[in-house]
């Protein structure tokens, strides 16, 4: 005890040997650390309980039967009328002139017994008259208002004199095109096949075939002919 009064006594001298500056000094370190001390209190927290766990509970839901319903019969599919096909036409010839045949020699005339006359028999009923079949016209290429450009001669078919008549085997559409090209005969000269055919498929229009006043597909011959000019 006598310890502590001393020292405190030791304290309040050394306190009054300091200056005016150096008390306030001391003062304002104090009251710091008592401002420090209670901000550490209040910011400090407790920390919350944990939360209790959550039990989950499962219940088994028994699955409604699935009915199963059978589809219906398939229907049969409809009957498909065939499509007709198209025929091979041709532009029309001029035919060749009658051949005259010399009269029949007259046979003598020899006389037959006389017979008796026989009633004469009914007359016919008047025969129906066959219906007449529509008039086809076939396609036609040469109308001058279809402006049909003439091929373009292949240059290697120049350097070789190659030439000759390619004639194609045209599928003429309602639409007046050319839905299929073929060779119907070739000109010997595989460039010069290739080069009608391109043009025709791809340039040509034509005026298509007609049964009385239907409009109709049909296959004609063109002729193509190449010819080179001295």
């Amino acid at each position: 005890m006598s310890t502590v009064i001393a020292a405190h006594d030791n304290g309040y001298q050394a306190g009054q040997r300091l200056s005016p500056r150096g008390r306030l000094v001391a003062a304002l370190a104090v009251a710091g650390l008592h401002v420090g001390a209670f901000a550490a209190l209040v910011l400090v927290k407790p920390e919350p309980p944990a939360a209790a766990p959550v039990l989950m509970q499962v219940q088994m839901i028994a699955e409604a039967p699935v009915a199963i319903v059978e589809p219906p019969p398939p229907q049969p599919p409809a009957p498909v009328k065939p499509k007709p096909q198209p025929r091979l036409m041709s532009t029309p010839k001029p035919t060749s002139s009658a051949i005259a045949t010399p009269p029949p020699v007259p046979e003598p005339v020899t006389e037959a017994p006389a017979e008796t006359p026989t009633p004469p028999a009914p007359p016919a009923a008047p025969a129906t008259a066959p219906r007449a079949e529509p008039v086809v016209v076939p396609p036609n290429f040469v109308a001058a208002y279809l402006n049909n450009p003439p091929p373009v001669y292949p240059y290697a078919a120049k350097l070789r004199r190659e030439s000759g008549e390619v004639r194609l085997r045209v599928l003429v559409t309602v639409d007046g095109m050319a839905g299929d090209v073929k060779i119907d005969k070739s000109s010997g000269s595989t460039s010069l096949d290739q080069a009608a055919r391109d043009i025709v498929f791809r340039k040509w229009r034509f005026v298509p075939a007609k049964r009385g006043d239907e409009v109709i597909e049909a296959w004609v011959i063109v002729p193509v002919v190449f010819e080179l000019k001295a």
